[in-house]
């Protein structure tokens, strides 16, 4: 019998024997890897919390009790037991549920998250409602190891152990985040899982003060200084207890009766409490357990095997053209350091970590600390680049505003996976960077067109002399050849087609729109002029002006939101020269956060294909007075 397919409640877990929980939990993992096989998602952390799943519903109530998941990477399990086991095979498809937890789409899930490090901080906060409101229920907050090197982490527990708030915090050691973890609270981890006595040690004496006639349970209260002395001595959790939470572990995570046994204890014990649970990553499924940082996330994959489904061909990606282009520069310049925030493979460094590892930064997840440090590096003399995705770029707005551009100091940042990126849905969208850069003073922001513009710019950025942010898509380029050329200019414009007095200004991916929409037009006899902007700050005004004199109507094309962004940028500028005379039509994304699906179809639903857009300059041309003269 498949107890996955006849399980109707959650409730029902409770009710299971041990071998019947054991059979659902194998059950759960063939279900994850049969879904992201064919959808792609994150893979090895799910299930490497099966067990941790099956064991916090055995013992606890959802949703009257509450629990936040950190990132979301861990919570396909919740999401199946909870009330999406039919939905679970629409996942991070468009119009199906996501691939984090989402409180619109269940009302199992408390708290939509997507970004690290948030969930102690949302935990706290329920638990304070809960006793303000007079509530009773239990508060849960999940959080893995690569999570707690994020600064708002240790923010809330140093928040929690002084509030003393009934919370449990469950802290998932898998040893990893989206790569190997780095730091010393990494190093600090490592020790914990080689050496658990405290625990062990705490239960022996108090089983030997208890033990003695008429006066062990007074001799037990008083033993907390020789039980902090202890502590102090041989534990490797007491930088949890000295913040004020109660550490227990660590635990094996994938060993469900113990699980069970020691969350049943946990539930009736007051104040706040850290329990260490280690699971492995990518548990159940070979090929993830052997490179779980490959199956972290991953496209569609062979089940067989583990290979990945890829097309055949040669185009590379962004991230790779952006990857190798700094590691040819840094052969020529000792001065250039890279920088990420746990995210080598991801933003393409892995390689050049292993070429130049004393110019290799992996700060873990800590994007605030790395723009600072960048520009702790630059003041002296050194060449910074911090890669990371533009998404990421927004936790550490204050440090790029105040610690890099008030300074006016020469950090590189790329913005990997700007735009839209697909099935990882509105949290890790980067559509918002143009509209909360360019507004910082000394800023430069270029985003290309191509891959080839994009070696360009990286190469030009260390001659400007000032911050700068290159902004570039997830996925692959568009095949162009690299063409080794001059730097380019600070602010210039490239006037791609000249043609009728339609003109088009696009900057980035829609570039490529842009041609494609006046291609279009051209066979009907509508001709457009297109400009690739290049820069988002600063813009290229004389042309701008020049090409403005001679046209009748313009477009402004990009994938970030209208407010504040590049048509933003155009308009302000036409403004201030008072050279608004002619209609203007600004098309990007709206005032909206974006859903997840496949990019294609989101652009589609956006009305930003290119077929589309020919269809909006058709609409103008043909409406508007004399737009159609040759």
């Amino acid at each position: 019998m498949n107890i996955l397919q006849n399980l109707k409640l959650p409730a029902e877990i409770k009710t299971l024997s041990p071998s019947a929980l054991a059979q659902l939990g194998q059950e759960l993992r063939d279900y994850i890897i049969s879904v992201v096989a064919q959808n792609g998602g994150h893979l090895s952390p799910n299930l490497g919390v099966v067990e941790l799943t099956l064991a916090l519903f055995r013992v606890f109530d959802f949703p009257q009790d509450k629990i936040v998941w950190d990132v979301g990477h861990q919570a396909y399990a919740y999401k199946i037991l909870s009330d999406r086991k039919e939905k679970f095979t629409t996942l991070r498809q468009k119009g199906g549920i996501s691939g984090f937890p989402k409180r619109s789409e269940s009302i199992y899930d408390h708290f939509g998250v997507g970004h690290a490090s948030t969930s102690l901080s949302a935990a706290l906060g329920m638990a304070i409602a809960r006793d303000l409101n007079g509530d009773d229920y239990k508060v849960i907050g999940v959080i893995g190891d690569g999570s707690l090197t994020g600064g708002e982490a240790f923010e809330a527990l140093n928040n929690i152990g002084s509030l003393q708030k009934n919370i449990l915090v469950i802290l998932n050691d898998n040893e990893m985040s989206i790569a190997k973890n780095v730091g010393a609270i990494s190093q600090y981890l490592a020790t914990i899982r080689t050496m658990p006595r405290y625990n062990q040690l705490k239960k022996d004496v108090g089983k030997l003060l208890n033990a003695v006639p008429h006066f062990g349970d007074r001799l037990y209260k008083k033993a907390e200084s020789i039980k902090t002395s202890l502590k102090n001595a041989i534990s490797e959790g007491c930088i949890f207890e000295e913040l004020g939470l109660n550490y227990i572990g660590p635990l094996d995570g994938n060993d469900l009766p113990q699980l069970i046994e020691v969350l049943e204890k946990v539930k009736l014990m007051e104040g706040p409490i850290l329990l260490h649970v280690c699971t492995q990553k990518g548990k159940g499924y070979l090929p993830a357990e052997q490179k779980p940082d490959c199956f972290h996330g991953i496209g569609k994959f062979n089940i067989a095997d583990g290979s990945k489904v890829v097309s055949a061909d040669n185009v590379p990606t962004y991230t790779a053209v952006f990857a190798k282009t700094l590691e040819n520069l840094a052969a020529e310049d000792e001065d250039i350091v890279a920088i990420t925030a746990a995210m080598p493979d991801g933003t393409g460094l892995k390689q050049f970590a292993k070429l130049y590892p004393k110019r290799f930064f992996d700060v873990g997840i800590a994007e605030e600390h790395a723009f600072t440090m960048a520009a702790g590096l630059a003041t002296q003399g050194k060449k910074p680049v911090v890669a990371v995705y533009s998404t990421f770029a927004q936790r550490a707005y204050d440090q790029i505003l105040h610690d890099i551009c008030l300074q006016n100091l020469p950090v590189v940042m790329c913005l990997d996976r700007g735009g839209l990126v697909g099935e990882d849905g509105p949290t890790h969208h980067g559509v918002f960077d143009y509209s909360f850069l360019r507004n910082i003073p000394n800023i430069v922001l270029l985003a290309p067109k191509d891959e080839d513009e994009l070696q360009i710019m990286l190469q030009s950025a260390f001659t400007y002399a000032r911050p700068v942010a290159i902004r570039y898509p997830r996925g692959k380029a568009l095949g162009v050849k690299l063409e080794k050329r001059e730097i380019l200019p600070l602010g210039q414009a490239e006037y791609l087609r000249q043609g009728g007095n339609i003109l088009i200004w696009a900057i980035g991916s829609m570039v490529r729109i842009a041609e494609m929409a006046a291609e279009i037009l051209a066979k009907e006899g509508i001709y457009c002029s297109v400009v690739n902007a290049r820069f988002v700050k600063p813009l290229d005004e004389k042309l701008l002006l020049e090409t403005v004199k001679r046209s009748r109507c313009l477009i402004t094309l990009e994938e970030n939101v209208l407010a504040g962004g590049f048509g933003s940028a155009i308009l302000e500028t036409l403004v201030r020269h008072q050279a608004h005379h002619l209609p203007i039509y600004c098309y990007g994304i709206p005032d909206c956060f974006v859903g997840h699906g496949k990019t294609e179809a989101l652009l589609e639903d956006l009305a930003l294909t290119a077929p589309q857009i020919a269809d909006k300059i058709r609409k103008i041309a043909y409406n508007g007075n004399g737009l159609l003269d040759k």
